[in-house]
Protein backbone atom coordinates (compact mmCIF):
# COMPACT_ATOMS: atom_id res chain seq x y z
CA UNK A 1 0.00 0.00 0.00
CA UNK A 2 0.99 3.46 -0.88
CA UNK A 3 1.10 6.33 1.71
CA UNK A 4 -1.08 9.03 0.30
CA UNK A 5 0.86 12.60 1.89
CA UNK A 6 -1.52 15.45 2.82
CA UNK A 7 -0.23 18.55 0.76
CA UNK A 8 -3.75 20.50 1.49
CA UNK A 9 -6.81 20.08 2.62
CA UNK A 10 -7.75 18.55 -0.63
CA UNK A 11 -4.71 17.93 -2.66
CA UNK A 12 -2.44 14.09 -1.57
CA UNK A 13 0.71 12.94 -3.26
CA UNK A 14 2.19 9.62 -3.79
CA UNK A 15 3.89 7.23 -4.73
CA UNK A 16 2.97 4.86 -7.70
CA UNK A 17 -0.46 3.00 -6.70
CA UNK A 18 -1.69 -0.22 -6.77
CA UNK A 19 -5.09 -1.06 -7.52
CA UNK A 20 -5.54 -2.14 -3.86
CA UNK A 21 -4.90 1.99 -3.08
CA UNK A 22 -8.09 2.54 -4.97
CA UNK A 23 -10.57 1.76 -2.96
CA UNK A 24 -8.47 3.68 0.18
CA UNK A 25 -8.51 6.29 -1.96
CA UNK A 26 -12.36 6.63 -2.05
CA UNK A 27 -12.59 5.74 1.97
CA UNK A 28 -10.25 9.38 2.16
CA UNK A 29 -12.86 11.28 0.01
CA UNK A 30 -10.53 10.90 -3.18
CA UNK A 31 -12.81 12.02 -6.15
CA UNK A 32 -10.33 12.34 -9.08
CA UNK A 33 -6.95 10.17 -9.65
CA UNK A 34 -4.18 12.25 -11.32
CA UNK A 35 -1.67 9.54 -12.91
CA UNK A 36 1.72 12.06 -13.29
CA UNK A 37 3.38 8.73 -14.41
CA UNK A 38 4.05 7.62 -18.08
CA UNK A 39 3.05 4.67 -18.93
CA UNK A 40 5.99 1.81 -19.69
CA UNK A 41 8.01 4.03 -17.23
CA UNK A 42 8.22 0.41 -14.74
CA UNK A 43 6.55 -2.20 -16.61
CA UNK A 44 6.04 -4.18 -13.44
CA UNK A 45 4.07 -1.59 -11.54
CA UNK A 46 0.21 -1.01 -12.99
CA UNK A 47 0.11 0.98 -15.83
CA UNK A 48 -2.23 4.23 -16.28
CA UNK A 49 -5.23 1.90 -18.07
CA UNK A 50 -5.01 -0.33 -15.09
CA UNK A 51 -5.78 2.24 -12.56
CA UNK A 52 -8.19 3.98 -14.62
CA UNK A 53 -10.25 0.71 -14.81
CA UNK A 54 -10.01 0.22 -11.20
CA UNK A 55 -10.94 4.33 -10.48
CA UNK A 56 -13.80 4.14 -12.49
CA UNK A 57 -14.97 0.95 -11.16
CA UNK A 58 -14.75 2.59 -7.58
CA UNK A 59 -16.55 5.49 -9.05
CA UNK A 60 -13.45 7.85 -9.43
CA UNK A 61 -12.55 10.15 -12.19
CA UNK A 62 -9.20 9.21 -13.52
CA UNK A 63 -6.64 12.05 -15.53
CA UNK A 64 -3.08 11.33 -16.79
CA UNK A 65 -1.36 14.40 -17.03
CA UNK A 66 2.07 12.11 -17.68
CA UNK A 67 5.40 13.78 -16.51
CA UNK A 68 8.67 12.11 -18.69
CA UNK A 69 12.38 13.32 -17.69
CA UNK A 70 11.90 16.60 -20.47
CA UNK A 71 10.45 18.18 -17.56
CA UNK A 72 6.98 19.62 -16.96
CA UNK A 73 5.64 22.28 -19.46
CA UNK A 74 2.99 25.34 -19.19
CA UNK A 75 0.10 23.13 -20.26
CA UNK A 76 0.84 19.95 -17.53
CA UNK A 77 0.52 23.33 -14.64
CA UNK A 78 -2.84 24.64 -16.34
CA UNK A 79 -4.49 21.05 -17.25
CA UNK A 80 -3.33 20.14 -13.34
CA UNK A 81 -5.00 23.50 -12.18
CA UNK A 82 -7.65 22.82 -13.72
CA UNK A 83 -8.31 19.10 -12.61
CA UNK A 84 -7.70 20.17 -8.69
CA UNK A 85 -10.68 22.90 -9.46
CA UNK A 86 -13.08 20.77 -11.09
CA UNK A 87 -12.41 17.90 -8.26
CA UNK A 88 -15.53 17.76 -6.60
CA UNK A 89 -13.53 16.12 -3.59
CA UNK A 90 -10.02 14.91 -2.58
CA UNK A 91 -7.53 14.80 -5.49
CA UNK A 92 -4.61 12.03 -5.14
CA UNK A 93 -1.69 12.47 -7.89
CA UNK A 94 0.87 9.13 -8.12
CA UNK A 95 4.13 9.22 -9.61
CA UNK A 96 7.35 6.78 -9.03
CA UNK A 97 7.83 8.83 -5.96
CA UNK A 98 5.51 11.27 -5.54
CA UNK A 99 7.88 14.20 -6.09
CA UNK A 100 6.88 14.72 -9.60
CA UNK A 101 3.13 14.85 -8.92
CA UNK A 102 4.31 17.69 -5.77
CA UNK A 103 6.68 19.73 -7.81
CA UNK A 104 3.44 19.87 -10.77
CA UNK A 105 0.68 20.92 -7.75
CA UNK A 106 3.86 23.56 -6.06
CA UNK A 107 3.70 25.13 -10.02
CA UNK A 108 -0.11 24.66 -10.31
CA UNK A 109 -0.79 26.29 -6.82
CA UNK A 110 1.64 28.98 -7.54
CA UNK A 111 -0.09 29.85 -10.93
CA UNK A 112 -2.96 30.56 -8.75
CA UNK A 113 -0.96 32.86 -6.67
CA UNK A 114 -0.22 30.95 -3.65
CA UNK A 115 2.70 32.25 -1.61
CA UNK A 116 6.02 30.36 -2.50
CA UNK A 117 7.06 29.65 0.90
CA UNK A 118 3.60 28.76 1.98
CA UNK A 119 3.63 26.04 -0.91
CA UNK A 120 7.36 25.13 0.17
CA UNK A 121 6.19 24.06 3.81
CA UNK A 122 3.39 22.41 2.92
CA UNK A 123 5.33 20.26 0.28
CA UNK A 124 7.81 19.92 3.20
CA UNK A 125 5.09 18.73 5.54
CA UNK A 126 4.44 16.04 3.26
CA UNK A 127 8.09 15.32 2.81
CA UNK A 128 8.99 16.26 -1.01
CA UNK A 129 11.31 19.30 -1.18
CA UNK A 130 10.67 22.36 -3.68
CA UNK A 131 13.64 23.30 -4.63
CA UNK A 132 14.00 21.75 -8.21
CA UNK A 133 11.58 24.12 -9.25
CA UNK A 134 11.53 26.86 -6.59
CA UNK A 135 12.16 29.27 -8.94
CA UNK A 136 9.71 28.35 -11.58
CA UNK A 137 7.11 28.61 -8.19
CA UNK A 138 7.96 32.49 -7.69
CA UNK A 139 7.93 33.21 -11.32
CA UNK A 140 4.64 32.08 -11.36
CA UNK A 141 3.49 33.45 -8.08
CA UNK A 142 4.69 36.64 -9.11
CA UNK A 143 2.87 36.66 -12.75
CA UNK A 144 -0.53 35.73 -11.16
CA UNK A 145 0.38 38.57 -8.45
CA UNK A 146 0.83 40.95 -11.99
Amino acid sequence: MSKFRKLSDSMFASPQIGLDDVDRARSEGVTLIVNNRPDGEAPEEPQGAEIESAAKAAGIDYLAIPVTHAGFSLDQVERMNEAISQADGNVLAYCRSGTRSTLLWAMAQAKLGMDPDTIAAAAAGAGYDISPVRPTVDMLASQSRG
